[in-house]
């Protein structure tokens, strides 16, 4: 079968969609994708449902998505090490908001998010059983959601339509529509959330997209991407019935216990990426991206966090860092931010860098680094516990949705004109406080409290670009971005070699 274009076949539906003849296309391919098919023209429904639900891995990787959620915000960082972490600057340029359509990471989670699409769409139009095609709808618009955030257009191709036709394009306030009508349509045929484990669709996971999409639906409908926003009360109350309508409904005692490699316990999961021992590979890169080489588990000497986000955090404050006798015992030093001297397992031998010199991580961190700093520099992070029975191949679930973010989602929208304001937005701040060590009244019942608060509650879970586009943060300077960056940036550009197909314009100002 002759290699096509993925983006020009990712959109084919069709009951008897495989039973086309080898098309010979000579497009370049954006990334290698082999149309499947088969004598017969069936279509393995359940088997592309498994690969749909598999792609979320996708998610848990160092770069792609990742990368262009987290590290062009303020917390995130990828300096240049010396000879290491440069690949022509891809890293730095998410920091300080100057990639263009060329950066490969910007490409692979274009065609990470399309593929699985794609996958979700040869379930919804093929023979398949109700129950797989509403699970198919609800992922197809989980990975829609992430388009529209991303990149604002969306591709489609009508039911029916030829694998050689060039798939059509909505614009970002058609595709909002199409997706939050898509999860109403849905909600009530999807199941309850499975105790005990939340890597399936459920009404849960429905509820928060909805609520995600109302929240956005300002920024996803602006004229401009930039801003500015407007937002409509009705919208809001929307929010706050989609969180009021989330039947798991409760915070872990232990806010850590969310990220451990039992993690698949925790009820405050709504949704997640499944991770079984031994097939987890991707989400090690949660402890290993920052930290040392000598460190246990070792690391890859790269990501770290600017010192402007990690002192938003309190030293009470018990999301900033976590330890047990166990985690001191197999891996030297608490999970969480780490800065100070690091140690071996047992947490009493001082570790040395591989010049022999204290392994102490300094706050001080600057996009190209060099002498000695090049081991040191930067607060280094781990926001999952490291799964001491695998560590390359972990069991912990990567958490896609939780019940916190959902609740200053309802807090939020209270605060925009929703149905119980301050006082709403009060109780559910001292709630997230008191969970976190804090006392009742810390965080103050104001918009700029919210933001500040999903900082730190949700840092490194893939929501801060997205948070500070909403809130007008994302273009302005900061420590490592001394200017205002310009409005093109609240996108990301159409990879370019996507641009083959003459439906699609690339975003304005690339």
């Amino acid at each position: 079968m002759k290699r096509i274009n993925i983006i020009k076949s990712i959109f084919f539906v069709g009951t008897v969609a495989f039973g086309v003849s080898c098309t010979n296309l000579d497009e370049q391919v954006l990334d290698g994708f082999e149309t499947p098919s088969n004598s017969s023209g069936n279509v393995n429904t359940g088997a592309f449902l498994q690969s749909a639900y598999e792609g979320l891995r996708s998610f848990q990787g160092q770069g792609g998505i990742f990368t262009m959620d987290e590290m062009s915000g303020d917390g995130l960082v990828g300096p240049t090490r010396g000879g290491d972490w440069d690949d022509n600057a891809k890293w730095r340029q998410f920091h300080v908001h100057t990639w263009a359509a060329d950066n490969e990471e910007i490409r692979n989670a274009y065609n990470d998010l399309l593929t699985n699409v794609y996958n979700c769409n040869l379930v919804i139009n093929n023979t398949a059983t109700d129950d797989q095609k509403t699970q198919a709808r609800f992922l197809r618009a989980f990975y829609y959601y992430h388009v529209i955030d991303l990149f604002g257009q969306a591709p489609y191709r009508d039911a029916g339509s030829l694998i050689t036709d060039n798939p059509k394009f909505w614009s970002r306030k058609e595709a909002t529509a199409f997706v939050i009508a898509e999860l109403e349509a849905i909600v009530s045929k999807l199941p309850a959330r499975v105790a005990n484990d939340a890597s399936f669709a459920s009404k849960d996971a429905a509820n928060f997209l909805l609520a995600k999409l109302y929240l956005n639906k300002a920024v996803f409908n602006a004229d401009n991407a930039a801003g500015p926003y407007t937002f409509d009360a009705a919208d809001m109350n929307k929010v706050i019935a989609y969180v009021d309508a989330i039947t798991s409904s409760s915070l872990a005692p232990n806010y850590w216990s969310n990220f451990a490699p039992t993690n698949n316990t925790s009820n405050e999961i709504l949704f997640s990426s499944k991770n079984v021992l031994g097939n987890g590979g991707g989400i090690q890169s949660r402890w290993r991206m920052g930290m040392h080489y000598n460190q246990t588990p070792d690391g890859w000497n790269g990501f770290a966090t600017v010192a402007e986000y990690y002192n938003k955090f309190s030293a009470s404050d018990a999301r900033r860092q976590y330890s047990t006798p166990s985690i001191i015992a197999n891996f030297g030093n608490p999970i969480g931010f780490q800065v100070g001297q690091m140690y071996k397992p047992g947490g009493v031998v001082a570790l040395k860098d591989r010049k022999d010199n204290p392994l102490i991580f300094t706050p001080s961190v600057t996009m190209i680094v060099t002498g000695n700093a090049i081991e040191t520099a930067g607060i280094r992070t781990q926001k999952y516990e490291p799964d001491n029975a695998n560590l390359g191949a972990p069991e912990n679930d990567y958490v896609l949705m939780r019940y916190s973010d959902a609740l200053l989602m309802k807090a939020e929208a209270a605060l925009r004109g929703g149905t119980g304001g301050a006082a709403v937005a009060k109780t559910i701040l001292d709630q997230i406080s008191v969970r976190a060590g804090l006392a009742a009244g810390s965080t103050p019942a104001t918009l700029d409290g919210v933001y500040v608060e999903r900082g730190r509650e949700l840092w490194y879970e893939g929501w801060r670009r997205n948070d500070m586009i909403r809130f007008g943060k994302f273009l302005g300077p900061r420590e490592l971005k001394p200017t205002t960056s310009d409005p093109k940036y609240a996108l990301y550009p159409i990879p370019a070699d996507a641009l083959f197909n003459p439906n699609v314009k690339q975003n304005p100002g690339y």
